[in-house]
């Protein structure tokens, strides 16, 4: 695979990095890592499109490269933003590709603006991040969230004491990888400090905002997406994305069909990576042509 290049945005006062694929001549096509993710995830993905696309694939505030938000948290909101700042970088309307947390920035961002999107494919997104937000806020749940977020200061990030261990780590949350993904995936991923290597990620990317959305405010935004949309899911997946509220994803959107991938858990296009991209090339169709810019 050749190496793509590394670009740099800004978004809410934040610089934010980006990898591109592909001549910038091409329509864009915008990918969007997970959570505790990063960017070099796609390159796969990434390479069997950069001949019809210009490929984009950014590393979320706090991930990869981007800088940290320092002081602040990492709502669901701020991240709308800096995937709206980024696809008006590359024309003001694309195709999104987003994995698990992802897909869910993606979905939701699609439900505010609709007129950005071409089509939307969630890998494992529809559903995620809401596990902790089923219950309105009381003071009592105001409380907890206030003391696990104060015991977050005192965390420190692990530090392993090798980079074959945070290998092995890689490997150990995701078994189907192949040795060179896993490497792959781990040599993006961390940094080298003095003693050893840490995730590039900020550890408090792990918290989350007092107040985000309920399942029911969720299902309105996906019911505003105009695009077509494409739910990926793993048949192995602990996650049991293929279902939101015990009902079947397609009926809360306009227009969607679900994939279920056999033999792929969460990780769908590392797990069966031929067939992600196959259903991804199929729904996505011919590019449209690039928008030329206002």
């Amino acid at each position: 695979m050749s190496e793509p290049w590394q670009h740099f945005y800004q978004s809410q006062r934040l610089r934010l990095a980006y990898w591109t694929w592909g001549s910038a001549a091409n329509p864009p096509l915008i990918l969007v890592h997970g959570g505790r993710d990063h960017s070099r995830n796609w390159d796969r993905v990434a390479e069997a499109f950069r001949d019809e696309y210009h490929v984009v694939a950014c590393d979320l505030r706090g991930h990869g490269d981007s800088q940290w938000a320092t002081g602040a948290h990492y709502g669901l909101g701020d991240h709308v933003l800096d995937l709206l700042a980024l696809i008006d970088l590359h024309g003001g309307r694309a195709p999104v590709v987003g994995h698990s947390f992802g897909g869910a920035i993606s979905l939701l961002t699609a439900g505010i603006f609709p007129e950005r999107f071409e089509k939307v494919v969630a890998i494992e997104g529809a559903g995620a991040r809401m596990d902790e937000h089923m219950q309105a806020m009381t003071p009592e749940r105001m409380r907890n969230w206030a003391m696990r977020t104060r015991a977050m200061e005192q965390q420190t990030p692990r530090v392993y004491p090798s980079f074959e261990a945070a290998v092995e780590r890689v490997r150990e949350a995701n078994k189907a990888l192949t040795p060179e993904m896993a490497e792959h995936l781990a040599r993006w991923g961390t940094n080298s400090i003095d003693g050893g290597w840490v995730w590039k990620f900020d550890p408090w990317v792990r918290g989350r905002t007092p107040v985000e959305f309920s399942p029911s405010e969720m299902a309105a935004f996906w019911r505003n997406i105009s695009a077509p949309v494409l739910n990926i899911v793993g048949s192995e997946s602990h996650f049991k994305r293929a279902s939101f509220q015990d009902h079947p994803l397609d009926p809360y959107f306009q227009d969607s069909r679900t994939v279920v991938v056999q033999g792929a858990g969460h990780w769908v296009h590392h797990d069966q990576t031929e067939v992600a991209v196959a259903a991804i090339r199929d729904f996505l169709g011919a590019p449209a042509p690039r928008r030329p810019a206002d």
